[in-house]
């Protein structure tokens, strides 16, 4: 069972970050007898895992049509962005705890780096930081939701690593009102767009049907 166990473990991490960078796009199908073909595994590790990653959202399962990349409709996504915000603001309300006043914060250097991942780690940044453990597992649930949707409507927004960059530095300087106001604002723009980037997505899909 011990080995079972590490081998869905495994499996679980790196699907988890396939679908995080992006790999596998909104409405795509995950075939676990091809992952298990991939990782040289049995099929019921594979199985292990991607019904955790179904029980945390990332996974959806159409039962007899398979499992496949959450594909959102424009109301799901609209409160997904708004979950995201809820929470941050939260965080920035409850503040950093004591234990990690000290800590490196992280760094954004270019813009070429990969925005979905800073961004990831910025919002994980602000909700570990409060040393609220259901909270910090929200968000990071959220972020990983979000991820292959900021993934895939990269093209949508203009300024993004400005925008970025922006909240970072509220957040380096512990800036509260002006991150909590920015942070409004970023989602704001987001959910302006959900109608434009749902399109783009059922498009996508449409294509890796055909």
């Amino acid at each position: 069972m011990d080995a079972t166990h590490s081998k869905s473990a495994f499996v679980y991490g790196q699907v988890r970050r396939a679908l995080q960078s992006g790999r596998y796009a909104p409405g795509q199908r995950i075939d676990p007898a091809t992952l298990a073909a991939e990782f040289n595994l049995s099929p019921t590790p594979v199985r292990i895992a991607l019904s955790r990653l179904a029980g945390e959202g990332m996974v959806a399962d159409h039962a007899r049509n398979g499992l496949h990349v959450p594909l959102l409709t424009e109301v799901a996504m609209r409160d997904l962005y708004d979950w995201m915000e809820r929470l941050l603001l939260m965080a920035c309300d409850i503040g950093v705890a004591p234990m990690f006043r000290k800590t490196r914060k992280p760094e954004l250097s270019r813009a070429d780096d990969d925005l979905v991942k800073l961004t990831w780690q910025l919002f994980d940044a602000i909700a570990g930081a409060t040393g609220h453990w259901s909270l910090h597992h929200a968000v990071k649930r959220a972020n990983d939701r979000l991820a292959p949707i900021r993934r895939a409507k990269q093209g949508l927004l203009e300024h993004s690593f400005e925008e970025l960059s922006e909240l970072n530095r509220y957040w380096q300087t512990r800036d509260v009102p002006a991150l909590k106001s920015a942070l409004r604002d970023y989602h704001e723009r987001r959910k302006q767009l959900v109608p434009s980037i749902v399109a783009l997505l059922n498009d996508r899909s449409d294509d890796l049907h055909h």
